[in-house]
Formats: C-alpha cells, sequence, structure tokens
C-alpha cells in the first residue's frame, strides 16, 4: 500500500480509478427503491381500482334507497361499500326469481318485446351472449397457449387455442388439410398490452407450436410486452418421462 492510498476507497480489479464508497451506498438506495416500488405500485394500483369500483357502485345504488331507508341517516360517517352489498342482494334475489317458472316466462315475454326493437334487439342480444359466455359455468376457456405464424412467415406470435373450427369454416378449410388428423383451430391472437383486442384467426394444427406454458403466465407475458418471461422448466417432458418409467416393467437378466 502506497502512502497515497486510502484504506476507506475500494481499488477497482483493472487498476482504474478507485470507485468511492457513496456511490455503493446511492446504487444501494437505489435498488431499496426499486424493489419497494415493485412490492407497493401493484397493491396501492389493486386498492385504488377496488376503492374507484366500490365508489362507483355507491354512487348507483344509493340513490336509489329511499331517504328514510339510507343508512347514512343513521350513521355518524358515510361507510363505503353499503351500496355494493345492496346491489349484491338485489341480483342474487332477481337470479332467484328468475329461476323459477314465473320468473322464466316474465324474462321470456320482456326478451320477446325487446327482439321486436330494431336497434335494441342488437344491442341487448349481444351483450347477455357475451355475459352468458363469460359467467356460466360451463363456458369453454382458452385452453392451451402456442405460436402462430403472423403476420407474415418467420415472425411468430403468442395466441391461445379456443376450441376446434365448426360449421362452415371446418367444412372449407377441411379440404385444404394435409391428413385427417390435422383439424383447424379457432385460435385468438391477442395485441400488446391489451389482451382484450386482438384478432381471430383460424389455423391448421400443424402449423402451430404449442407452448407449455400457462394462459396466466402468456398473458403476463403479453401484458407486459415480452418484459415478464415465465420460468421454462420442461415440466410436461419430466412429467412424461417419469409416467414412462413407472409403466415399463423391470427386466429381469
Amino acid at each position: 500500500m502506497t502512502e497515497n492510498s486510502d484504506p476507506s476507497i475500494e481499488q477497482s480489479p483493472e487498476g482504474d480509478e478507485p470507485t468511492p464508497p457513496h456511490r455503493h451506498l446511492i446504487a444501494r438506495v437505489r435498488n431499496y427503491f426499486l424493489t419497494g416500488v415493485v412490492i407497493a405500485a401493484p397493491l396501492a394500483i389493486t386498492l385504488y381500482i377496488v376503492w374507484w369500483l366500490v365508489h362507483w357502485i355507491d354512487g348507483w345504488v344509493k340513490p336509489l334507497i329511499p331517504h328514510d331507508y339510507n343508512p347514512d341517516l343513521y350513521l355518524p360517517v358515510s361507510i363505503p361499500g353499503v351500496g355494493v352489498v345492496i346491489a349484491f342482494v338485489l341480483i342474487t334475489l332477481l337470479g332467484f326469481l328468475a329461476a323459477n317458472l314465473l320468473g322464466r316466462t316474465l324474462i321470456s315475454y320482456g326478451e320477446y318485446i325487446l327482439s321486436r326493437m330494431p336497434l335494441v334487439r342488437t344491442i341487448y342480444g349481444g351483450t347477455k351472449q357475451i355475459f352468458e359466455t363469460m359467467l356460466s359455468p360451463t363456458a369453454a376457456n382458452f385452453n392451451q397457449v402456442v405460436l402462430v405464424e403472423y403476420p407474415r412467415r418467420g415472425l411468430w406470435a403468442v395466441a391461445f387455442v379456443a376450441t376446434s373450427a365448426k360449421g362452415e369454416i371446418e367444412e372449407k378449410l377441411g379440404d385444404t388439410k394435409e391428413n385427417s388428423d390435422d383439424d383447424v383451430l379457432s385460435v385468438f391472437l391477442p395485441t400488446t398490452p391489451n389482451p382484450t383486442s386482438g384478432f381471430l384467426l383460424f389455423v391448421k394444427k400443424s402449423e402451430i407450436i404449442p407452448l407449455e406454458m400457462t394462459i396466466e403466465d402468456a398473458a403476463k407475458l403479453i401484458i407486459s410486452a415480452g418484459l415478464v418471461s415465465p420460468e421454462y422448466r420442461k415440466r410436461t417432458k419430466a412429467l412424461a418421462d417419469q409416467a414412462k418409467a413407472k409403466r415399463t416393467p423391470e427386466r429381469v437378466s
């Protein structure tokens, strides 16, 4: 150590200028801050959205409550969420009434009246079909993540397989299949970073590459524009090898 060397200053391994200790401190503070942002930001955004949704429902429901029955008159402070509870009870009661014969009859009669209105029937029919598809317990969901070549050869995009093509599309595209097992699949190709919009493609099974990632992992990949990539452990191959090893009996020499 020379006379002018300072032990509090670290020497770089390349023999360049020493790095002052305050730079290491700044780097650590920056890393701690970014870690805190990663933890706090999603939590804050989630709480804000829930808070906004509760107040939005309260703003719709509370004005419909009779003045004498408004709970805010009997409480010292206004409690958020009262409208959410009332809306939940009313919607559940509506579903209960619609499950009996009288309720189904009234609903059928009301839908018949709406179907006679040119503009209203289109809006009501489309909206009802969307909610029935999304909320039905037996609704079909995306079942696999795949890669498809889009928008041209050599470029690959992440997509979701919905189901096999049916009806006229299956009949017209079935003539172009190379073999009987080469089914035509309906594939939804979402856009980034908004996966709720996208393109509906009909692709032959032989022209897609199946992926092992889950639907949730693929959604994170699309929303983050590729910044959040799921970990790949070749789970399917490992499980298949284990199952094959169990089925194969040991040979006795």
